[in-house]
Order: C-alpha cells, then structure tokens, then sequence
C-alpha cells in the first residue's frame, strides 16, 4: 500500500518509574495512549485498524510534550491535561468521551451516570462498548467509571492499571 500521502503516526515508549506504556500521535495531536506494560504489537494492532495504511515512526522528541504531561500526572502534579488530542470515533463514542472528561479528578462515576449525562439514559451497554474504544487511555479518564456496585470493572488497559490509576487520584 502506498504510504506516501498518507500521515504518519509518531510512537514512542513511556519508560516512567514502573510505567511503561507506548504513545502514538499524529501532526494533530496524541491518538493513541496504550496499556501498561503490553508490547509494541498492541500499538501496531490498533494503528492498522484505526488508520490503515500509515507509516508508524518511532519519535521521542515529537512526543515529547505528551510523555511529560503523563509523567507530571504520574507525579501527582497534574491533573488535567493540555495537549492536543486527534481521536475519531462515532458521534456516540465521542459523546461518551467528551463526557469522561468532566469526571473530576480523584472521583468515581457509574456507567448510567454517563448514559444519563449524554442523554441516553437506555444505553448503558453502548457507554460500556464506547468506552472500552476509548484510544486514549489516562488521558480521557475511562478508569473513574466503575460499575453499579462500586466495584471495578473491565479496562483495556486491564483492572491492575486501573486500580493503579485511582490511586495515584486518591
């Protein structure tokens, strides 16, 4: 396949402490954050699905400033964060997304909390399916939905990440 007009998607490894976890951006901003500690073939995977046909570079200065807005919210001295995003999705995954953004830091919400927030208080099941398509893990914070119970359930990134991950906002 021709990749010449097609852009790139720039990569790198997250080497932080015991995070490690591969980037992936594009000109428009970061596309992809994946779980921690799964090898390069995740990213791989997802890229040839998401945006066939692109050239992967590895790029640690280009991604530069999305591995420090990470790093400072791995520290604890970030809580929200600034670069720009390029994710696609569906008109109701990017409902979903955008609502996963208004959680709070530090706080837990339920999947019909984000139903009801788009207005779609019968799909519980598709909020779950959109996010779990969330591409850009940490970043779009999917790890504050937990289920009815409160109890943790499904993450791409696995529930080890995710319970890691609430309690770095605790």
């Amino acid at each position: 396949m021709n990749t010449e007009n097609k852009p790139t998607i720039y990569w790198t490894l997250l080497h932080h402490k015991d995070w490690n976890i591969y980037l992936a951006a594009t000109s428009q901003g970061l596309c992809y954050v994946g779980s921690q500690n799964m090898p390069v073939d995740e990213l791989i995977v997802w890229a040839e699905k998401h945006f066939p046909g692109r050239r992967l570079t590895q790029d640690h200065e280009r991604l530069k400033p999305y591995v420090n807005e990470l790093i400072e919210y791995f520290e604890g001295e970030r809580k929200s964060f600034t670069v720009p995003f390029d994710y696609h999705g569906t008109e109701f995954q990017m409902a979903v997304w955008k609502a996963l953004c208004e959680i709070p830091y530090g706080e837990t919400i339920v999947y019909s909390d984000i139903a009801n927030t788009i207005n779609k208080p019968a799909a519980v099941r598709a909020v779950g399916a959109a996010i779990g398509a969330n591409p850009v893990l940490i970043s779009i914070p999917c790890h504050r939905v937990v289920g009815k119970n409160g109890k943790l359930t499904g993450y791409r990134g696995g529930l080890e990440m995710k319970t890691k991950l609430l309690e770095l906002e605790r």
